[in-house]
């Protein structure tokens, strides 16, 4: 699966030409450039809760935009799509003047979007691309498909294969491995298991990785809606069904730090950690506090950080250029199609977290304080 491939998946028009398929989006009228912030209003919609991740971007948004004297509408959506269809709805209807929009479903709020392209009302699609539609207006992100390379490299590194300079680790293997996906109606889904696999296929071709239970394609290994107890149950089902012969797993491909949590606690509870069965090597995804802990325990191996508050700088940055009738910077022009157009976009770097990366990465830049690390919580 090249990422090639992924660029163009799902894509009927990736001929088109940005100028030819952005024309009449959503930010095409209402004039706000002689308002003062206090007038305007910014919408921001989360997806959920349930995750510490999204609580952060989505008071992070609203405390920079705050603090620039905007009023902001902070919805969460519970991880359910309709609430979060109804809940953009209500912001259009009272007139929001941007919409930032972290989509549950992205190929769910196609009439909002509509909707909010004929009020005139930028719309910034925020982490997650909202597909198959033409009214997105811009695109804040990180380089999705690096995150997936990132935590396939980081596999191989945990294994031995890879040192983390990239050269050649001392480890010959065979070794066992899993892979999980996350939810197949996010988009960054592709990009992360895409990413992921590219680097790990020649090892795969080689025979140096094996996965046991021979399930490869992300209609196989992906969560719905990235949740820890549907990683935990697969997980418990794969040691069920594939190791039940003496064999143990070596490695786990996990994109997000809550599926790694499901996945160590299936794991745990089959025995692995204790007495000669030592942990599988398990990847994860946004330096979530209770993983971090994890890694710093030496029970989860590593975690791709993307810095949230870097992502809400650059969603509040595209609003005002919105708002001053500008266009937002982009460093990618090419990269996103939605399926109906090739949305512009900025996006952001990431970095791979280990234990001994944690106190450089995570708590000198004040992300994480040593006593959340210790506790493994986060301060209220």
């Amino acid at each position: 699966m090249s990422r090639k491939f992924l660029v163009a998946l799902g894509s009927a028009a990736l001929a088109l030409s940005l100028a030819a398929c952005s024309g009449g989006g959503a930010g095409s009228g209402g004039d706000t450039s002689d308002k003062k912030p206090g007038d305007l209003t910014i919408g921001v919609s989360m997806p959920t809760q349930t995750s510490e991740r999204w609580i952060a971007d989505g008071n992070a948004v609203k405390s920079k935009l705050e603090a620039k004297g905007y009023k902001v509408d902070l919805q969460y959506a519970g991880d359910d799509i309709p609430t979060q269809s109804q809940q953009v709805d209500q912001m259009i209807t009272q007139g929001a003047d941007v919409l930032v929009i972290a989509a549950i479903d992205g190929t769910a709020l196609s009439s909002q979007l509509q909707a909010a392209a004929a009020a005139k009302i930028p719309v910034i699609s925020y982490d997650r691309l909202i597909r198959g539609s033409k009214d997105v207006d811009f695109y804040v992100s990180f380089d999705n498909y690096k995150v997936g390379v990132a935590q396939g490299t980081a596999l191989l590194v945990g294994l031995g294969l890879l040192n983390k300079d990239g050269s050649k680790g001392t480890a010959k293997g065979p070794f066992n491995i899993e892979l999980f996906a996350g939810s197949l109606d996010d988009n960054n889904t592709q990009y992360f298991f895409g990413g992921a696999m590219d680097t790990l296929k020649p090892f795969v071709d080689a025979g140096t990785l094996k996965v046991k239970s021979k399930q490869t394609t992300p209609e196989q290994v992906a969560t719905l809606r990235w949740q820890q107890e549907t990683a935990q149950k697969r997980m418990e089902n794969l040691l069920t069904s594939s190791y039940n012969d003496g064999s143990k797993v070596d490695g786990v491909l996990s994109p997000y730090d809550g599926i790694s949590r499901g996945i160590i606690t299936a794991l745990q509870n089959a025995g692995y950690g204790s007495g000669a069965k030592k942990l599988p090597v398990v990847t994860g995804q946004d330096a979530e506090i209770a993983s971090i802990k994890l890694i710093n325990d030496g029970v989860q191996n590593s975690t791709v950080f993307k810095d949230t508050r870097l992502l809400a700088d650059q969603a509040v940055n595209a609003a005002e250029a919105f708002l001053q009738k500008k266009e937002p910077q982009a460093n990618d022009t090419k990269t996103y199609n939605n399926g109906v157009k090739v949305v512009p976009a900025y996006l952001l770097p990431i970095a791979t977290v280990y234990k001994d990366d944690i106190k450089a990465t995570l708590i000198d830049s004040g992300y994480w304080t040593a006593e959340e690390v210790a506790a493994g919580q986060a301060k209220k």
